[in-house]
Order: structure tokens, then C-alpha cells, then sequence
């Protein structure tokens, strides 16, 4: 029996219990969490194992071959997305540092005026999210948001639930963060395509679970302006209110987010309507690739750090490396992600649970979105939870009767919700927001379980009218 199963040949017992493909997923999962939540070990290293024992059960993949097939995904996922991630971080950074996303977030303020703070944290925390990562963002505007609340004396629900909206929205949806961008490239989608698509389904879903449900929430939620951190509502004021002379111009600090956008688009839009092999496509395609269009992008956001607060080469090249080692972390969990899910691919999961869900009249695009709920709610990993779901579902993109678009929105849509203790995120906005336990699930969970149906309902019905297939 033993050497059957190394040789890859399972006996029928094994058949019939530990290759069953919900048994399969219920393991990997388990292990996840264990390895997490328990021993508390790093994400990279739970995934990692997570994968392995999959594919050690799994009936198509030889005992032998398992390491081999792990390595192999996991250096696939890291081709397609390590290099923009490491500029999406560096951009991040250089945002953050050289004070141009305060000046972004100045710049909305001034648009929509006094009374509109929910319109001002929601817009600043979508446009920053592009290409600044969830947990960054949170720490950037949470200061931000307290100091308005000791300003207005209230709506700190509000606040906080329109920075979450905004994050989960752009953090699901938009490329170049690394969820959309891995599962992306594991579907074969244009960036540019993906990018439109995904404003369009997360605009409203987060002004829906922002703004909406954060207005409600806040009218049966009040939450106190608590000392976080160390930082009470004076020291919040002090940092957010730095001469705006001293600040990047509105454009500059818009640039790099600009660049990345119009240089990804411009490939879009000329491959779709210029003929192949012109002198256009040939440069967009070249300037839109997520490489070089993100890489350009970086740049022109280092530019802006060196010129106000690189004080010393020192301080400028630490900044860099930091950057570079935070990006280089995500993408290892990317990538272990995907190698989980190619395990789980192998496994029969994503088959069984679509054979499953159309012998109860359910299509791929919601099968998608239910597997991507589970793994958010088990994992607690949004990127985890894309980058799996569509290694599971890549496979089956042929039964689809509409564009592979739609499939990428319904497991960035599933990937929002409903993440919880087991989420990193959740306990940031916990400690820097100085928020209750309670309250930051009836804020971070709840907003994004709210945007996570809405942006599928929307799915599904531009799905409809518009298949594109």
C-alpha cells in the first residue's frame, strides 16, 4: 500500500477518503490556519507547507514530483508579478515619504470641501491603494481620520469605514496591487482592461460600503477618540499639518499613479483598435507593459523623494532598500499562494466544486467568488484568497460563456468578504485607529462583506448585458 501511494498509484481507501477533493481543500486550509493563527508562523512558510501536503494528497501529482511542482508554480507567479511589485512598492514609499500623499489627500480635501471628510478619505484611500499596499495605507490616513475626528468632534465610523472602502476596493480590483495583478496574469487578462473593469464595479462597491453603510454604522456606532499607539489627537494634528509649501505639487505627487494608469491603458486601447505591427502598437506595447510602465512610474516617484526628503544618500538609499524588502515580502506570499492553489488545482478542487455548483444550477463566476469567500474567511489573506481561487479556476476557463474578465471580478469580489481576526489588516486598523475589537468588525468585516455582494451583484449584471465572449 505504501509503495503504491509513493509511486503515485492511491489504493482505493485513500481514493475514496484522503484524495477526496473537499477533504483536500479541508486540509490545506487547516493547516493554513494552524500554522498561522497558532504557531503564529510567517504567511510564506504556512503556504508553503500548506502546499506540499496537498500535493503529496493529490491523485494526479507523484509523491516525488511534488517538490518540484510547488517550486515550479511558485516560480511562475513570481515571473508575472515580481518585478511590478517591487516598483508598486518603491512608488509606495516614495508617496509616503516625500509628503505626496499628503498632498493627494489635501488636494481632495480642497475639492470637496469642509463636510465631505467621508468623500475625502474614501477617494484619497482608493487612488493610494493603486499602488500602495492595504496595511500602508491604513497607516498613512488613520491619522488623518483621527485628527478630523478631533476636529469634528464625531463620525470617526464614518472615517474609518470610508478608508477601509476605498483600500478594499483598489487592494481587490486594480491592478498593480498583487492580487489583481497575479490573478491577472494566471487568467491571461490585458492590464488595461482589468484596470477599467475594475473601477468600474469597485467605484460604486465602495461608496456603497464606504460611504453608505459607513454613514449607517456611524449613526449607531460612536467611536471615541482613544490615545493609539502612543499618538494622542495633538500629535495627530502636529503631522498632518505641515506647510503645504514644503509639499510636492498636486501633479507630481499625482504622477506616478498617472504614468502607470495611461501607460498600461495606452497598450489597451491602441492593440484594440490600431492594427498589429504599427509603429503605436509596437511603442505601447513596449511603454504598457506592467514592467516598464510601472518601472517608469518608480522612477518618476523616487525623483520626488530625492528632491524633498532625501536629506542624505543614506537616508534616500535605506528608504529604497526598506521599500524593496516589504515589496519582496509579498511577493513571496503571492507566489506561495499560487503554488497552493496550483496544488489544489492538481487536486481536483476547482473541478469538483464547479461540477458541484452546476449540478445545483450555479456557474463558474459565483463558484468562483464562493471559494474565494471561503479561503478570506479560513486564510484572512485577500492576495492569498485571489491568487488560490484562480490557480484553482484558470483550468476551467473554457467552460465560461462570457469574457475571462468577469472571473477575475468575482474572485476579487469573493476575496473581500468577510476577513476577521485571522486578517493582519484587521488588527492594524484595530491598534493604529484605537478602535474596540467590536468595532472593527462591525467596520473593517462589515465593510467589506457588503461591497463583496454588491460588487458580485454588479458583476453578474454587467456580465449579462455585456459577455464580451
Amino acid at each position: 500500500m505504501l509503495s503504491s501511494f509513493i509511486a503515485g498509484e492511491p489504493t482505493p481507501l485513500l481514493a475514496e477518503t484522503l484524495l477526496n477533493p473537499v477533504v483536500i481543500l479541508a486540509i490545506g486550509i487547516l493547516i493554513v490556519v494552524l500554522l498561522l493563527m497558532r504557531l503564529e508562523l510567517p504567511a510564506f512558510v504556512a503556504l508553503i507547507v500548506a502546499a506540499f501536503a496537498v500535493g503529496i494528497l493529490s491523485p494526479d501529482i507523484a509523491v516525488p514530483s511534488v517538490g518540484p511542482e510547488v517550486a515550479g508554480s511558485f516560480g511562475e507567479i513570481l515571473t508575472a508579478i515580481g518585478i511590478p511589485i517591487l516598483m508598486a512598492a518603491l512608488i509606495g514609499k516614495c508617496l509616503i515619504e516625500s509628503g505626496a500623499a499628503d498632498r493627494i489627500v489635501r488636494a481632495f480635501h480642497s475639492t470637496f470641501g469642509e463636510g465631505r471628510e467621508g468623500v475625502t478619505l474614501l477617494g484619497s484611500s482608493y487612488l493610494l491603494s493603486i499602488p500602495v499596499f492595504f496595511d500602508t495605507v491604513f497607516y498613512l490616513l488613520a491619522p488623518i481620520a483621527r485628527s478630523m475626528r478631533a476636529r469634528t468632534g464625531e463620525k470617526m465610523a464614518l472615517y474609518t469605514a470610508a478608508i477601509i472602502g476605498g483600500a478594499f476596493a483598489a487592494h481587490a480590483l486594480v491592478p498593480p496591487t498583487p492580487g489583481p495583478l497575479a490573478v491577472s496574469g494566471e487568467l491571461g487578462l490585458d492590464l488595461g482592461l482589468v484596470i477599467g473593469m475594475g473601477l468600474l464595479i469597485g467605484v460604486p462597491s465602495s461608496i456603497v460600503g464606504g460611504l453608505v453603510y459607513g454613514r449607517w454604522i456611524d449613526d449607531r456606532m460612536d467611536i471615541p477618540l482613544r490615545e493609539a499607539l502612543g499618538t494622542t489627537a495633538e500629535d495627530l494634528k502636529e503631522t498632518t499639518q505641515k506647510p503645504i509649501e514644503k509639499l510636492p505639487g498636486t501633479f507630481e505627487a499625482l504622477l506616478p499613479i498617472l504614468l502607470a494608469i495611461v501607460l498600461i491603458a495606452s497598450n489597451t486601447i491602441s492593440t484594440t483598435f490600431l492594427p498589429e505591427g504599427s509603429q503605436i502598437v509596437t511603442a505601447t506595447e513596449f511603454l504598457g507593459d506592467a514592467n516598464i510602465a510601472l518601472t517608469i512610474a518608480a522612477i518618476a516617484a523616487i525623483w520626488t523623494f530625492y528632491r524633498f526628503e532625501a536629506e542624505t544618500s543614506d537616508d534616500f538609499s535605506d528608504g529604497l532598500t526598506s521599500a524593496i524588502k516589504d515589496g519582496g515580502n509579498i511577493i513571496a506570499i503571492t507566489a506561495a499562494g499560487g503554488a497552493f492553489g496550483a496544488m489544489l488545482g492538481a487536486a481536483g478542487v476547482g473541478d469538483f466544486f464547479v461540477s458541484f455548483m452546476e449540478g445545483i444550477g450555479v456557474g463558474p463566476l459565483i463558484t468562483a467568488w464562493l471559494i474565494a469567500a471561503v479561503l478570506i474567511v479560513s486564510t484572512g489573506s485577500l492576495t492569498v484568497a485571489m491568487i488560490t481561487s484562480a490557480t484553482m479556476m484558470a483550468p476551467l476557463m473554457g467552460q465560461l460563456e462570457v469574457h475571462p474578465v468577469y472571473l477575475m471580478l468575482t474572485i476579487g469580489t469573493g476575496s473581500m468578504f468577510f476577513a476577521w481576526h485571522n486578517s493582519s489588516p484587521f488588527w492594524i486598523i484595530n491598534e493604529i485607529g484605537g478602535l474596540k475589537h467590536d468595532e472593527t468588525l462591525r467596520t473593517f468585516s462589515f465593510v467589506g462583506f457588503i461591497m463583496s455582494i454588491v460588487g458580485l451583484a454588479m458583476t453578474l449584471v454587467i456580465a449579462t448585458i455585456f459577455p464580451m465572449a
